[in-house]
């Protein structure tokens, strides 16, 4: 009587110890198929390894790791390359593998089926840190066998710990063959850099921004000791041409004493000798010894010392001009002052020279100087680009030293490597298929169909049960009960049929 009202827990255990045979026989029964189809699926067997990825041994602020340190990324290309077509096919070739279902299959279908039997999982730590790195991961191979599947794990583990020690090898031997190039490149540019440069130290010698300060000492000075000497030349001349007029005064005086007779004489060779000697010191002082009137009184001069010495010429005839008399002799006054005269003129050309020479040298220092911003300027551009190129050149050292140091760190295996925590196991178990499960599944599923059967058989069954599906059909409230009677077998057996007929149980009150 499924629904004419609403069933209470008693109801349905009623109905569950009615109805029971048919929820306990399918229950039975799908537990019992469904046991025996595992016993007849193939078992397949999941052999594991737990790889832990362990950091270098040495600190990364003694040596630097060269290879890349996102071990996420790592081990997915470690993937890769270990699960590539090639690896898997010499696996599947090596061991046989899928012999029992291979036929008309081809490699790459095998392939792509060992792929799906390898199952790589990351292990999560247990201690929370920033970087979310892998502490490690584990390798399990499912196949038909446990031993094949042992040893297929064992060979994809150790592949896995080979190629990582293989890949960071070679990154470290990339890193330090990049170095090594790079610094032969940094040399030859800090080779070129400093050629330059002392290029151009050696045409601007002295001119250099560091020389500049010295420069301005050395034009302070020589521009002093310039006014020292034009001082000095000044007094010279000031002191020659004072000399030379009292000279004259003496020469003019000590003529006049000697009397109008003595002066009307022609003079004699040595004093003509004398008179050219005086003119050409004095044009010399005033002209370059190149000056024709120079060049002339010294021809003069040397015509004169040569008659001088001819055999003819004697005192008398050297006197001749004189009505035979000596040449008068010069006062020591006169002499004295001729002496000064020529010191006078010697300090002239002395200081002349002085003079000359300081203003080459104060010239020189002035180009300098106003040279010197533009030969800064270049020489800042050069001295920076060497600068780079030798800040390049100590880092590409720093780097091929730690890259070698790395290269070394990694063949004597003191790097970050991938350790076997737990080796392959021999499973004793199938994983696939779980007698276990299947039986509880085939149990459940039993159970279900059973509990179906029951509900549809209920819902069609139109018989009364209880007082309540009377109540529920007549819609009318209970006045009495009758309790049950006991009754004889044979009347018991007539009342069952009838009761089965009018679909009261045995038990139940009826309703009056």
């Amino acid at each position: 009587m499924m629904g004419h009202r609403q069933f209470g827990w008693d109801d349905y255990l009623a109905i569950g110890h009615r109805r029971r045979f048919l929820i306990i026989v399918p229950a039975i029964l799908g537990a019992v198929v469904l046991f025996g189809l595992s016993l007849r699926l193939p078992s397949r067997y999941e052999s594991d390894a737990l790889v832990l990825i362990q950091s270098q041994k040495i600190p990364n602020n003694m040596v630097q790791s060269m290879t890349a340190e996102d071990l996420n990324a790592r081990v997915a290309s470690l993937e890769e390359q270990v699960l590539s077509r090639t690896r898997l096919e010499s696996l599947i070739k090596r061991h046989g593998l899928y012999k029992e279902n291979s036929g008309g299959q081809s490699t790459e279908l095998l392939v792509e089926q060992l792929r799906k039997d390898i199952e790589l999982t990351p292990v999560k730590s247990i201690v929370k840190s920033h970087d979310q790195t892998l502490p490690g991961f584990s390798i399990g191979v499912t196949l038909s066998s446990a031993q094949l599947a042992q040893q297929v794990c064992g060979e994809v583990t150790s592949m896995f710990i080979e190629e990582n020690l293989h890949q960071r090898e070679q990154s470290a031997k990339g890193v330090m063959n990049f170095f090594q190039t790079e610094l032969s490149d940094s040399k030859r540019q800090l080779d070129g850099q400093e050629a330059k440069l002392a290029e151009f130290e050696r045409k601007y010698i002295h001119e250099l921004p560091e020389d500049t300060q010295t420069n301005l000492n050395l034009l302070a000075a020589l521009e002093g000791q310039l006014e020292v000497a034009t001082q000095a030349l000044n007094r010279a001349h000031q002191d020659k041409t004072y000399t030379e007029s009292l000279l004259a005064q003496q020469v003019a005086a000590w003529k006049a004493g000697q009397g109008e007779e003595d002066q009307a004489q022609p003079l004699t060779l040595e004093q003509q000798l004398a008179s050219l000697q005086t003119q050409v010191v004095a044009l010399e002082v005033r002209d370059t010894p190149e000056h024709p009137d120079v060049i002339k009184l010294k021809d003069e001069i040397e015509r004169l010392k040569k008659k001088l010495h001819e055999p003819g010429t004697t005192l008398d005839t050297r006197n001749e001009a004189r009505g035979q008399h000596p040449a008068p002799i010069e006062p020591p006054q006169l002499q004295q002052l001729r002496s000064q005269l020529h010191a006078y003129e010697e300090a002239i050309r002395t200081a002349g020279a002085t003079q000359q020479r300081l203003e080459g040298q104060i010239e020189l220092l002035q180009s300098r100087v106003q040279m010197s911003p533009v030969v800064e300027q270049q020489y800042k551009q050069i001295t920076r680009d060497h600068q780079m190129a030798m800040d390049f050149y100590n880092d590409t050292v720093k780097k091929t030293n730690e890259s070698e140091m790395a290269a070394d760190l990694e063949q004597r295996q003191q790097g970050g490597q991938f350790v076997i925590m737990d080796p392959p196991n021999l499973p004793k178990e199938p994983k696939f298929p779980n007698r276990s499960l299947f039986a509880f599944g085939g149990l459940g599923a039993g159970l279900g169909l059973g509990l179906l059967l029951v509900w549809l058989m209920e819902a069609r069954d139109k018989a009364i049960w209880n007082e309540k599906d009377i109540e529920a059909c007549l819609r009318l409230p209970t006045l009495a009960t009758v309790p049950t009677l006991t009754v004889a077998p044979a009347e018991k057996q007539f009342q069952d049929g009838e009761a089965g007929k009018l679909g009261m149980a045995e038990g139940h009150f009826a309703r009056i």
